[in-house]
């Protein structure tokens, strides 16, 4: 077969840069970053090079594997294991009913095209509330705050970062994560631009992360955040610094937002937010003064007890400076074929359309928050889970008090698996079905197109054939299906196919969405001008415009008026919540007196990166991050053990002491504390699984879109007292 060189594009982070990849005999051999990408231009981190581990690694999980009773596992055909599945799904079904059955997809599910709409067609036909994903542990609050303020879940605001003079960043680190509900392939430079034409990058966190280090450092406490927008907000209106023209063409409900953000003056909020009244007041001004400003949130805001207010603050602070919809602000991407019209049209755009039997949180998009699975399958009665099947997720070690989990999938009748690799979750599988890596299959960046910074479109065919038997998601899921005699029919297309006697692919779905073309000729594309035959023509994609068209906000709000709302009484009662809350003295508590954020590692994406010896190189060691302060008030040494410990259970794990963090703060990177994905050996990873300190229970879920309470987590630290592991 000899060499060749294939051009694709990276699917583990959002950025989606540019890959060059050598493939020998039909197996990869190398990968680059292509100097072509006109977005990535030659940038690629280390993670997207060592996917050619991934692919190669000998642990990986490529012919169906079904548990036997000594709970090891035995390699089977794809025709025994499907036949069994369906028919043990049946008989659930047939016994408890289609809600009987649930459904966990985690994050690398977000970066396929096809393996999203699929399984939820696959739900939507067993008519099964029951679908899960780590979006309660990373994303969903900023959907949640979309339906709110702009009556659709799928319209989020991106910075533009290519034309704003001061951007204020909450609990994001880009130059470590490379940036999330944005996708900006150089964004370091797009970061360093803002600087060299004058601007400001202002970055507030509890720790001074990467990207803290090379602009501004605005330290926060931990789960602040909320406080200080808030502050921001009663300066702007209390000074009478707000867009008033922007407030009434824009929105509806800024005097209801006035009148609260009123009893949160920064010199009674500071002692909560952690930051200086002083310089809340200069950054309100700052932010006002500012010819074109933006507000931007991610992660570390989405995981404290007011995750969903926080992203709602962000857009308001925005919004009320008058930079939403306004070139250097918050802006609403378009693309050739729209991800919020797609999810409207499908009727997949929702929140709150219904709530979980556990807890009664409203789904977003559609799911449920992934901290009440374990109580789903536990707690009796109608409805109750009774099988399971997780794709692309590890949920035993991702969910909030990850252990009440683990013992409640002991009671199932049926778990299944797809993936890479038997992870801790797969380990209690019944099967585990092998899954194509990202370089096995084709692909169109849908979830992400409206999210690029630089507006942009591009298609990926497979580099290799799938390695053994692995297949694609929406392959299993559709066999599956016909197996259980569903028809699937999520997507309006696709449904319109099924009635026809078409089993619609994909790529015949998403040929026939660009073909047709989006409502408007936005790019200066003829309608029907794109379609899959071209966008393979440009192997390296195609930039449809220098930046986004601003403007566009009216037309695509849902609210009848298509008004910003800026006064839910969600929102409202989460603000009186925050408000009834004790002063910072009166909470802290004498037990657990420090305070638990999560952080990212340039070498690390979740838990099965940890398989590749190559991005490891000796570098990675799982340690607790303290300042100097707190390591001699409770007699840590640097490199010595130390045990965390919460109200709901404790880990151990080293200490590196460092004055990049604030007082009273410790940071612990996720994704550790699991086994190796070999499965004829549980190969032990190390480090410590930080989510065992969160709560397990659903009542301490945040109420607005059930976001697991990760970050701020009250805990204690000192010296462990057994041998480092």
């Amino acid at each position: 077969m000899g060499r060749t060189q294939a051009s694709t594009y990276c699917r583990i982070c959002e950025p989606l840069c540019g890959l060059e990849v050598t493939v020998e005999d039909g197996a990869v051999r190398r990968i680059r970053a292509d100097r072509e990408h006109p977005l990535s231009k030659g940038f690629a981190c280390p993670k997207g090079i060592a996917m050619a581990e991934i692919q190669n690694d000998p642990d990986r999980v490529v012919r169906p594997l079904r548990r036997r009773a000594d709970g090891e596992f035995e390699e089977v055909g794809w025709d025994e294991a499907l036949d069994d599945i369906a028919s043990r799904l049946r008989r659930i079904r047939e016994e408890h009913g289609g809600d009987a059955i649930g459904w966990y997809f985690g994050n690398p599910a977000t970066f396929s095209y096809s393996h999203p709409v699929w399984l939820s067609a696959f739900m939507a036909a067993l008519k099964s509330p029951h679908l899960y994903s780590a979006g309660s542990q990373d994303v969903n609050n900023r959907f949640a705050a979309s339906a709110l303020l702009y009556g659709s879940p799928a319209l989020v605001p991106i910075p533009d970062l290519k034309r704003t003079d001061l951007l204020l960043m909450l609990g994001a680190n880009p130059l470590v994560s490379h940036g999330s509900v944005i996708t900006a392939p150089r964004i370091k430079e797009d970061l360093t631009a803002i600087v060299r034409r004058g601007g400001r990058v202002v970055v507030a966190d509890p720790r001074r992360t990467e990207t803290a280090r090379a602009y501004e450092h605005l330290p926060v406490a931990p789960d602040g955040d909320a406080w200080l927008l808030l502050s921001l907000l009663n300066v702007i209106f209390e000074e009478g610094l707000e867009d008033a023209e922007a407030c009434a063409a824009q929105a509806r409900g800024a005097g209801t937002l006035r009148k609260v953000a009123k009893d949160f003056p920064p010199e009674s909020t500071q002692g909560r937010s952690g930051v200086p009244a002083r310089t809340v007041r200069d950054l309100a001004r700052d932010l006002v003064s500012a010819e074109r400003a933006v507000v931007y949130g991610r992660t570390g805001t989405c995981l404290g007890r007011y995750g969903t207010l926080t992203a709602f603050l962000i857009d308001a602070v925005t919004l009320v400076t008058g930079n939403l919809d306004r070139p250097g602000g918050g802006i609403f991407g378009a693309a050739p074929m729209r991800l919020d019209e797609l999810l409207r049209v499908s009727g997949l755009a929702t929140y709150g359309k219904t709530r979980s039997r556990v807890g009664g949180y409203p789904d977003v998009l559609g799911t449920f928050p992934a901290g009440v699975m374990a109580e789903e399958i536990t707690t009796p009665g109608p409805g109750r889970m009774r099988a399971l099947v997780v794709s692309a997720g590890n949920p035993v070690r991702t969910v909030p008090g990850s252990a009440a989990l683990e013992a409640a999938l002991d009671e199932l009748d049926l778990l299944v698996c797809i993936d890479l690799y038997v992870t801790d979750t797969g380990r209690k599988a019944d099967y585990v079905l092998p899954a194509t890596t990202f370089l096995e299959r084709e692909d169109f960046p849908l979830p992400f197109l409206q999210n690029h910074l630089t507006p942009y479109v591009t298609w990926t065919d497979a580099v290799v054939p799938p390695r053994g038997e692995a297949r694609q998601e929406w392959q299993i899921i559709d066999d599956l299906a016909r197996r259980m005699g569903l028809a699937l029919g999520a997507v309006a297309l696709q449904r319109l196919a099924y009635r026809m006697g078409i089993r619609p692919s994909p790529r015949f779905l998403v040929d026939l969405l660009l073909r047709t073309g989006p409502k408007g000729d936005w790019y200066g594309l003829r309608r029907g001008g794109l379609s899959i035959r071209k966008l393979r023509t440009h192997p390296h994609g195609i930039v449809l415009g220098e930046h986004h068209r601003t403007g566009t906000l009216r037309r695509r709000i849902l609210h009848k008026d298509k008004r910003v709302r800026l006064d839910p009484p969600e929102i409202v009662a989460e603000i009186e919540r925050l408000a009834a809350e004790p002063a910072e003295a009166e909470e802290r508590d004498e037990a657990y007196p420090l305070r638990l954020i999560g952080m990212r590692e340039l070498r690390s994406h979740n838990s099965w990166m940890h398989n590749v010896p190559g991005l490891m190189r000796g570098k990675r060691r799982h340690a607790a991050r303290v300042n100097p302060k707190d390591a001699a008030e409770y007699g840590l040494e640097d490199g010595a053990l130390c045990r965390i410990t919460s109200e709901h259970g404790a880990v151990e794990l080293p200490v590196v002491v460092t004055d990049e963090m604030t007082p009273g703060a410790v940071a612990v990177p996720h994704g550790w504390g699991h086994q190796g994905g070999g499965w004829r050996v549980a190969n032990a990873a190390g480090g410590a699984n930080v989510n065992l300190l969160a709560s397990p229970r659903p009542g301490d879920l945040e109420p607005l879109a059930g976001m697991a309470h990760l970050n701020g987590v009250p805990v204690a630290i000192a010296p462990a007292t057994g041998p480092e592991r």
